[in-house]
């Protein structure tokens, strides 16, 4: 398990996927709301002139010496729901970041969300 501590301080370390091939770099880190343990991260993604964040879970994630390996490939994560770089994810959006991994969305009991950015 990645501790939330760990990742944070990764900031900027590239995110490679699952067969090794560069993402991009980590731009922040979102835990879950339910257990506030470290959930999803964003990449920093596209040209100079035209970036954006895009969205990957942590699932099977490993940090290595210079990186943090996703179970991910590249094209899927480049074709996750994404947002600008100096954007806010907007609550109704994050069901989307969910479906697109194939993964349970699971909002608070009230309705909470169920992504954070500490």
């Amino acid at each position: 398990m990645i501790r939330a501590a760990d990742i944070r301080e990764w900031r900027n370390r590239d995110v490679v996927d699952a067969e090794g091939r560069k993402i991009g770099p980590l731009e922040a880190v979102y835990v879950d709301t339910r257990t506030d343990e470290p959930a999803v991260v964003t990449v920093l993604i596209g040209l100079p002139t035209r970036r954006r964040l895009t969205f990957v879970p942590l699932t099977d994630a490993i940090l290595g010496p210079d990186y943090v390996k996703v179970g991910y490939l590249r094209d899927q994560v480049k074709s996750a729901p994404s947002m600008g770089t100096d954007d806010v994810l907007p609550a109704e959006e994050e069901k989307a970041v969910f479906a697109h991994y194939d993964l349970p969305y699971q909002p608070g009991a009230n309705g909470e969300r169920q992504l954070a950015r500490p």
